[in-house]
């Protein structure tokens, strides 16, 4: 059972995330603006009334650097590379006799990082794109006075994405390697340090529906090397729905052009290694975003039931309840 300060949490998170909805839903519903011939150019990553494509694909050149992406970051998956900060209020569910960290402890959990393309070609948003991913995600201990930095993970790749229509994938090689911190190693001397780094070949397949109110997509995983030797094979798959735009203008005078979009994901997980348990993510908030911006603010509500996605410790099997934004450029 949780505790009654993690019960109190998350009914905080529930009330803040239905007043959210409720807001947003006294404002006039508008369509999702796109962009139209003439005006900017589309972000292919929220295009979902992507451009026509032009006749002459076959003719068009190689780009340095394109713009966001064909692939549409996953919203709820735990180890994206992007930037956010979030409030978490973790249950260990099978915590170390070792572990000072105790069975719940509240978290500070932030992230830095990005996709950034190199080179493309696209006919509206058709087309493929190659780039480097960066990212890290690290851990704080809330209850500490020190706040001390439990763990950080740093992510490093090569990304490559795909789309044709309503259809999308993306490729990648990245590497991960996880530290552990060092007033954390001083709280609890009963833990060993262990090198834990891998590499991992990863493959997803999306789907949109059209005028994008849902998005399922399915893939896996294979780790080609590993510190300690792990099992290699994993399974992902997962849903995401949007619903209707509405304005967010106050009065319609002043930031007239704020959108604001309800949405919610799931990302699940299974892993050789820890025989095939389901981890499960999921995420419920709002999008605000500015018409024909290419960046997205996000306030976001999760609840996590698996084992822990951070460090050495994926034989740690956690729940927790949180509250985030996210940021998307």
């Amino acid at each position: 059972m949780a505790s009654s300060d993690q019960i109190r949490v998350g009914t905080r998170v529930v009330v803040i995330s239905a007043l959210m909805v409720m807001i947003a839903s006294v404002t006039p519903l508008v369509a999702e603006e796109t962009s139209t011939s003439g005006g900017p150019a589309a972000d292919c990553r929220f295009a979902f009334n992507s451009p026509t494509p032009r006749e002459d694909s076959i003719s068009r050149p190689i780009e340095a650097f394109p713009d966001n992406d064909v692939f549409r970051p996953l919203i709820a998956d735990v180890k994206q590379p992007r930037f956010f900060a979030s409030f978490q209020a973790v249950r260990v569910r099978n915590p170390a006799p070792e572990q000072n960290i105790g069975s719940s402890v509240n978290v500070g959990s932030v992230g830095f990082g990005e996709n950034f393309g190199l080179l493309g070609r696209r006919n509206g948003c058709d087309g493929w794109q190659v780039g480097i991913l960066a990212g890290v995600f690290a851990q704080f201990n809330l209850d500490r006075t020190s706040e001390d930095l439990i763990n950080a993970d740093y992510v490093i790749g090569i990304p490559w994405s795909w789309r044709s229509g309503l259809v999308s994938t993306r490729i990648r090689l990245y590497h991960q390697s996880s530290h552990l911190g060092d007033e954390f190693l001083l709280g609890n001397p009963g833990i060993s340090p262990v090198e834990f780094s891998f590499e991992e070949m990863e493959g997803l397949l999306s789907l949109d529906i059209p005028d994008g109110w849902a998005r399922v997509y399915a893939g896996g995983g294979y780790l080609v090397h590993t510190k300690p030797k792990l099992d290699p094979l994993k399974v992902q798959w997962g849903l995401e729905l949007r619903g209707p735009t509405y304005n967010a203008s106050i009065y319609g005078s002043f930031l007239p052009d704020l959108r604001v979009v309800p949405i919610m994901g799931a990302d699940f997980k299974t892993f050789q290694e820890l025989n095939w348990s389901l981890n499960t993510n999921l995420v419920a908030g709002l999008e605000l975003y500015r018409v024909s911006g290419s960046r997205r603010f996000r306030v976001l509500v999760n609840y996590y039931y698996g084992y822990n996605p951070y460090g050495q410790f994926f034989r740690q099997k956690v729940e927790t309840v949180g509250i985030g934004g996210y940021l998307e450029f």
